[in-house]
């Protein structure tokens, strides 16, 4: 496949909690990343049935978009007593919250909602549940590549811990007692589903 080497990287993403830790990942290997959010591309509507089709939707809309290659992350939480669910409508499930200067999501309002849906359950159902994350690399003359990683553990209620987001305050990874939003950033880097899936992306993708 084509290798990346240290330059300009267009991360295809609007989150500013995403760009975070993918830029606090990407730093190691010299690329120059910059968001479709802060180049002003829009966000493609994400109408894949998977993980890696709405990643790769989106790293080829911001490639092609930039003129530089691109990498987009597709992630969500998958429960096993749900049947996977929210799955690839994890961000969905969040819904449209306002805040100041304009739409944002409620994510302790999903967080119940997974919550409600297991006590419909019984006491006795499996808590189990597993982060999943896809990385798509595009570059603009359409070539394309793709590594998933994941995050096992479990679900707590109620949420706690303030530094992560999403659904981070209410997943306890295998291993450790703590959510991954009580979990130093560090750490939790070193762990995550994103974690995994940047290994993976690193050992194919990058002139070491």
């Amino acid at each position: 496949m084509t290798r990346l080497s240290p330059g300009k990287l267009v991360i295809a993403t609007h989150n500013a909690g995403k760009l975070r830790e993918i830029r606090a990942l990407l730093v190691p290997h010299g690329m120059d990343c910059v968001s479709a959010g802060e180049l002003g591309l829009p966000e493609p509507e994400e109408t894949g049935t998977t993980f890696a089709e709405n990643a790769l939707l989106k790293a080829h809309a911001a490639a092609k978009a930039s003129g530089f290659p691109a990498l987009s992350d597709d992630s969500g939480l998958a429960v096993n007593a749900l049947n996977g669910a929210p799955g690839v409508y994890t961000a969905d499930w969040a819904e449209a919250a306002p805040y100041e200067g304009g739409p944002g999501r409620d994510w302790y309002m999903a967080m119940g909602k997974v919550e409600g849906k297991l006590a419909e359950l019984g006491p006795d159902v499996s808590r189990d549940a597993c982060f999943c994350c896809v990385l798509a690399l595009a570059w603009p003359n359409g070539r394309e590549a793709v590594f998933e990683g994941r995050a096992y553990g479990s679900l707590t209620w109620p949420p706690r811990g303030m530094l992560g987001f999403g659904y981070d305050p209410v997943f306890v990874p295998h291993g450790d007692t703590r959510t991954f939003a009580e979990l130093d950033p560090a750490h939790k880097h070193a762990i995550s589903h994103r974690a995994d899936a940047f290994a993976k992306l690193v050992a194919a993708a990058f002139i070491r």
